[in-house]
């Protein structure tokens, strides 16, 4: 008698602490039957204890547990590695919905019987599973977003670049048609003012939408450009030298301009004659976020008297609205020896030479 009592002690003991346990929980014997179910698991699945306790496992609720991957995991996994954790298994439960579970299964050996027993907790992770589900939705149409703004942004990167040609090439009929030398001559500063821009745009544009520019390769190729359109081949050297790094696109189109300019007028009016070893300089050097362009040559250079009475050009216009839009100065020197202008942004030191 007094056997009896422990045991039922026992199981009233085991009931209770099944109970307690917050997630769906049962305990079936080694032929798969209900030996106890935690309160959790009646009300989570919307079954009755007296529907559920000693009856097979699968056939609870007119056969809804009878779940083909419930089955591998209780007669073929756990028989042969005894536990088994976060087991995923979905199914549709009749009066409760589709649920993402993840079992937890251990498999009980007693030393004195041959007799085993099967505990299975159940996490119900339906939830969870949506959200990760909906965050998988958001970051694939994300993605497909900023493919498509790439997508776009190369085209439209690749039709500026392709109008910008177009309207320098009509300058530059314009420029050959005309007879005045002075109209042909503003045609011809409109179409390298231009070029200049659509430089960028094509560096852009071989980058594949990158919003940087490499400094060096850009101001390099746009002098070549100038220097071939505007100069007999051999007659002036141009060089450039710059530090290495990269600019955003609109700073780059604002230097590109600014060199555009310097360099037209360096042309033009540094030297007057042909003359042995002419050069004009290009750098560009950077100190953190500070940086310095400049644009030298070693040409005849520009008296005081060379401004008086005259108005600045379009040009000089141009070059002081940028210099001024990016927050830089602007400094002039200028001896027999030839000529030197500087943009420079905050307090820089130069280490650069100049044209000689």
């Amino acid at each position: 008698m007094l056997d009896f009592q422990k045991l039922e002690h026992a199981q009233t003991l085991a009931q209770a602490i099944v109970n307690t346990i917050p997630e769906p929980f049962v305990v079936l014997d080694d032929r798969y039957h209900v030996l106890a179910a935690s309160r959790s698991f009646y009300s989570t699945f919307n079954v009755q204890p007296e529907q559920t306790r000693g009856r097979l496992l699968y056939s609870l609720g007119d056969g809804q547990w009878d779940i083909p991957d419930l089955r591998v995991l209780l007669e073929t996994i756990i028989p042969e590695q005894t536990a088994m954790d976060n087991f995923e298994v979905q199914h549709d439960f009749p009066d409760v919905g589709h649920r993402t579970m993840l079992l937890n299964a251990r498999q009980v050996i007693y030393e004195d019987s041959s007799t085993r027993t099967i505990l299975l907790a159940f996490t119900d992770v339906t939830a969870r599973r949506a959200i990760e589900r909906e965050k998988e939705e958001l970051l694939s149409q994300t993605e497909e977003l900023l493919r498509q703004k790439d997508i776009l942004l190369q085209e439209m990167q690749h039709r500026v670049a392709n109008s910008l040609q177009i309207i320098a090439s009509i300058l530059l009929l314009k420029a050959r048609a005309v007879t005045s030398e002075e109209t042909r001559q503003h045609l011809r500063d409109a179409h390298q003012r231009v070029m200049s821009v659509a430089e960028v745009q094509r560096h852009l544009h071989t980058l594949e939408g990158i919003d940087q520019i490499d400094v060096a390769s850009y101001l390099s190729k746009l002098c070549e450009s100038l220097i071939a359109s505007m100069v007999g081949e051999g007659r002036i050297a141009i060089k450039v030298m710059a530090d290495a790094g990269t600019v955003g696109s609109e700073k780059a189109v604002s230097l590109g301009l600014i060199v555009t300019e310097l360099v037209i007028n360096a042309i033009k009016y540094a030297f007057p004659a042909d003359r042995s070893g002419a050069l004009i300089l290009v750098t560009f050097e950077t100190a953190g976020p500070d940086w310095k362009l400049t644009v030298s040559d070693n040409g005849v250079g520009k008296s005081a008297s060379d401004n008086d009475g005259k108005k600045p050009g379009l040009g000089t216009a141009i070059v002081q609205a940028l210099v001024k839009q990016m927050d830089a100065q602007l400094e002039t020197t200028s001896s027999a020896a030839g000529m030197s202008v500087g943009i420079t942004q905050a307090t820089f030191t130069s280490h650069m030479p100049l044209a000689s």
